[in-house]
């Protein structure tokens, strides 16, 4: 089998790992309202916490990020076995791309998913743990001092590219994150022009 065949694959696999929307499974678990019905109708653990169901927000967020993260493990793990060691960085580019697309654009869920911050936290996470930690500490630290929620996240997205520069300078993982960061924004853009607006608050009740 070519190296093309298993990086589709592989890259599919990654894709429907990352269309199971933690933020939907977990409100239906646990007796509470579909997340993209209130708030920002947007699944990501943000918008379940304003269900008022803490627990429910953090199983949101774990669930979110380590499909991420797993994904990108399990390649590392079993990449040698069934693919040319030149080849491995672009596979795990690919995959941890696939699953946060799934995120993005659930198959499960009629292609509506969330924003993606989770999921590409565990991403880079798994591409190198040193840079994730370095992104989360940056959504953590703008997300605390501003108290809202999509500037840490859309900060995260902008540090993420340079981070990932300085560790690993040019190459296929920093066009991956190029494109998730891309979509990030994207996804944000709502809350961009409320950020403009002055109207913007991420951890406010509705």
């Amino acid at each position: 089998m070519s190296f093309f065949v298993i990086m589709m694959l592989a890259a599919l696999v990654a894709y429907l790992v990352g269309s199971v929307s933690f933020a939907i499974v977990v409100s239906r678990l646990r007796g509470l309202a579909d997340p993209r019905s209130y708030g920002s109708h947007n699944p990501g653990a943000t918008n379940v916490l304003r269900s008022g169901d803490r627990l429910a927000a953090i199983f949101t967020l774990l669930g979110d990020a380590l499909k991420g993260l797993v994904i990108v493990l399990l390649t590392q793990g079993f990449g040698p076995s069934i693919a040319p060691q030149a080849d491995q960085t672009l596979l795990e580019a690919v995959v941890g791309f696939a699953v946060f697309l799934g995120h993005l654009f659930p198959l499960y869920f009629r292609f509506q998913g969330g924003k993606g911050v989770a999921t590409a936290f565990g991403v880079l996470l798994g591409f190198d743990w040193v840079l994730g930690l370095a992104v989360g500490a940056v959504w953590l630290l703008a997300a605390r001092l501003s108290r809202i929620s999509s500037l840490g996240a859309l900060s995260a997205a902008l540090a993420a590219p340079l981070f990932t520069y300085w560790r690993h300078g040019g190459g296929l993982m920093l066009w991956s994150v190029i494109g998730i960061a891309l979509l990030l924004i994207v996804r944000h853009r709502s809350n961009i022009q409320q950020l403009l607006a002055g109207k913007e608050n991420g951890f406010k009740k509705p």
